[in-house]
């Protein structure tokens, strides 16, 4: 029999279906991280929300558990990697909670259009200051949305209905998805030079974090109001309240926070903002939805084996997992590579398999490398969710496979059919384990990925190599690995620099005016 602990509050027909199932469970809630390692040993399974710490000392005295379960999108309160190295699978409800995190976002644009919260405390002061509070129509008044993933097309959904015109930044929005939702795709300056309003869909990743800086915000028009229920840490909040203070920035709602739970913040108090303590998921119908789902994928995992909505490790049998472990790291490292040189929105995906990769199990494998392509697009992507998040994203998917050895003997490819052009990356196994990126855009290369690295596309002309070392010597930066190829001499030619630490902007765009390079991108694994 086996036995789940349910740490946080949650719906109760989510014990109807442990239930049902004939799962065993505990309900032991509150329970701070030591008190929670102290009983954890006798569970198979943990399902909790946000309030429960599953930290590393939780999951090292989890001698039992194989999963935990978060009815929720996020997983930040589980140590992810202390559970995928103990072995423990570790599943979300990513889909659970989107209708409402989006009609809280609209809720928070029509109370600053209309400066609700602050009429209400108002009025219940018996003041009655009609004259004070004119709010401004939304009718006619164009909404930026920066992210047109799952929960921003339903956002714009909801604001065409009320008249709006929406326009949307989004690298990875596709021409047809956009005209399918009824949005106009800018770039991001375009956006904050004509919204009016402006609400945030983008996960925090190294390229989000603090992407509405004191720059961003002077580019916006004046009268501006901003809407964040995505992440914290995504707006700076001081760069935020000056431009609020000059009245540049006409008002914000905020749903999220750089540091929570948000006791204290430079924003509290300030008449022209609106802050809710991160209500987006909170309706019952979510909950409701979230605790159902994770009860099933819990249940179905450990009755029958079935991993659904993991977030780290693939949908594999027992008996593929001993061939297929090192195709997996070699698919997620050409998928990351090339999702992260991709610089606008995808149309098709070609995946190829090549030599004796041929005759395993090659399911697993696409969606590993297709989830590790589109992680900067979407923050709850996942092995499991990852064809159908494409598939909503109108990006055709497709496997192709060539079993002849005599080039490589086992290989791994993915052609990124882009607005801009093609991409391709195509990896091997050196001694039939170690990851090998072999091939670039056609060019052939031979690379080992590291943590922080430059890849470079550049004009084959003396000077270059050297140009970048000084730019990179002047930074303090050290170049653990540099690789390039080539076609011909003259030609293009590309290369991959492995560097010790992340380049800060200033740095990335002196690399970026070296004459020589055509394009460069950073890139982290």
């Amino acid at each position: 029999m086996v036995k789940v602990l349910i740490a946080d509050k949650m719906d109760k027909q989510a014990e109807e279906i442990f239930r049902r199932n004939g799962v065993e469970f505990d309900i032991k809630t509150g329970l701070s991280p030591e008190e929670l390692a102290g009983i954890v040993g006798d569970y198979d399974g943990i399902a909790c929300r946000s309030s429960a710490k599953v930290t590393a000392d939780v999951i090292k005295a989890a001698g039992k558990v194989k999963v935990i379960g978060r009815a929720g999108i996020g997983v930040d309160t589980i140590d992810v990697p202390a559970a995928t190295a103990a072995g423990i699978v570790v599943m979300n409800t990513p889909f659970g909670n989107s209708i409402t995190t989006a009609e809280h976002a609209v809720a928070m644009m029509m109370s600053l259009a209309r400066q609700i919260p602050q009429a209400s405390v108002s009025t219940h002061a018996g003041k009655w200051e009609k004259s004070k509070f004119m709010g401004v129509e939304l009718y006619a008044k164009v909404l930026g949305l920066i992210g047109c993933g799952n929960i921003g097309a339903i956002v714009a959904n909801r604001a065409l209905g009320l008249g709006m015109k929406v326009i949307a930044y989004d690298p990875f929005l596709t021409a047809e998805r956009a005209e399918e939702l009824g949005v106009e795709q800018v770039d991001l300056d375009q956006l904050y030079a004509q919204a009016d309003f402006i609400t945030i869909h983008v996960p925090k990743t190294e390229k989000t974090n603090k992407m509405i800086d004191k720059g961003a915000l002077a580019k916006m028009k004046k009268g501006v109001r901003i809407i964040n229920c995505a992440r914290g840490g995504l707006i700076v909040e001081a760069d935020l309240k000056e431009a609020l203070d000059s009245g540049h920035v006409a008002g914000a709602a905020l749903d999220v926070f750089e540091v929570e739970p948000a006791t204290e913040n430079i924003l509290f108090g300030h008449p022209n903002v609106i802050c809710t303590p991160h209500l987006g998921a909170s309706t019952s119908e979510a909950q409701v939805n979230v605790a159902i789902q994770v009860a099933e994928q819990m249940s179905d995992f450990l009755l029958k084996g079935a991993v659904v909505n993991a977030v780290n490790m693939p949908s594999i049998s027992a008996e593929d997992a001993p061939k297929l472990k090192p195709y997996m790291g070699l698919s997620t490292q050409v998928g990351r590579l090339a999702g992260q040189i991709v610089e606008s929105g995808i149309k098709a995906i070609e995946i190829s398999y090549t030599g004796s990769v041929t005759q395993v199990n090659t399911k697993p494998l696409t969606a590993t490398l297709l989830a590790a392509v589109l992680a900067d697009m979407s923050e709850h992507v996942n092995l499991v969710n990852a064809p159908e998040i494409a598939k909503s994203k109108k990006i055709s998917v497709t496997d192709r496979y060539n079993e002849d050895t005599s080039e490589w003997l086992a290989a791994i490819g993915v052609k990124i059919t882009c607005e801009d052009g093609v991409h391709e990356v195509m990896g091997t196994l050196f001694a039939g384990r170690e990851p090998r990126i072999v091939q670039i855009e056609s060019v052939p290369i031979e690379a080992a990925l590291s943590e922080h690295m430059l890849f470079i596309r550049n004009e084959d002309k003396p000077g270059m190599i050297g140009a970048l070392g000084t730019v990179l010597a002047a930074a303090n930066c050290n170049i653990a690995d540099f690789r390039l190829g080539r076609v011909a001499s003259g030609k293009t030619a590309v290369a991959l620099v492995s560097i010790d630490s992340v380049l800060s902007d200033d740095v990335f765009e002196k690399v970026n005016s070296i004459p020589q390079i055509k394009q460069a991108r950073r890139l982290s694994f």
